[in-house]
């Protein structure tokens, strides 16, 4: 259950605001940057919120919590989604051609590390329930669960080493963000059979259509750019 969480809502607003500085300062070298990281935010926020009406809100429809529940859950993978979306749309409009994606595989990491944190200490986006064992944790009925978040934490601590890496090497330069991507994606399809959330299917939730949606996104948009002339990213 999405419950309101005034450390969690610091630490979203903690995420977004090493990410806008980030931004900002590349905004010295093209003023279009910061508008189309704007519009990324914007996307991100409505991807986040229709992603999870999708895979989960519409589950708490005649209860008493579903209004609590829409309008306090979000998933990452739909802001993912969004955000994409709208940086594509923001690059048309303004015109701006170099690949953004590289700087986007950096901030993205970064801001999840500090959202999954918030969801430490809200107790939300649990895993199922497991054998008591080193690795789980309890819930506030004292079951043990599947470390859900810490393993999500672990998974973007390497994220943003390997392209930390990648970036000062300069290999794949203008694909980053895609290979963050389909990288993502995986993982998160993945992963979701061991998280505890409502399933559509069988062992199938939500989650791993909007996954297997960003996969695809990622696929997509690496051979797109991989048939197009070299550019400098950013």
């Amino acid at each position: 259950m999405s419950l309101p969480n005034p450390l969690g809502s610091a630490l979203l607003l903690l995420a977004i605001a090493v990410s806008v500085t980030i931004w900002m300062r590349m905004g010295r070298k093209d003023s279009r940057l910061p508008m189309i990281y704007l519009l990324g935010l914007l996307g991100g926020f409505l991807g986040a919120k229709l992603g999870f009406i999708f895979a989960e809100g519409w589950t708490w429809y005649g209860t008493p919590y579903f209004w609590m529940q829409i309008l306090n859950g979000k998933t990452i993978l739909g802001a993912l989604l969004g955000g994409y979306f709208f940086v594509e749309f923001a690059k048309r409009q303004t015109g701006y051609t170099a690949p953004t994606g590289d700087l986007f595989a950096i901030t993205a990491p970064i801001g999840i590390i500090i959202g999954r944190l918030g969801c430490l200490t809200s107790g939300c986006c649990l895993g199922q329930v497991c054998e008591p064992g080193w690795y789980a944790m309890t819930d506030v009925q004292g079951l043990p669960r599947w470390p859900a978040v810490p393993v999500e934490i672990a998974f973007n601590l390497l994220a943003l080493a390997v392209f930390l890496t990648l970036r000062k090497s300069r290999v794949l330069p203008g694909q980053h963000f895609h290979l963050y991507l389909m990288a993502y994606g995986a993982f998160r399809f993945l992963h979701e059979f061991a998280r505890g959330t409502p399933r559509l299917a069988g062992p199938f939730s939500g989650y791993h259509l909007l996954a297997l949606g960003l996969m695809l996104l990622g696929l997509g948009g690496f051979l797109r750019r991989r048939s197009q002339p070299a550019r400098q990213p950013h």
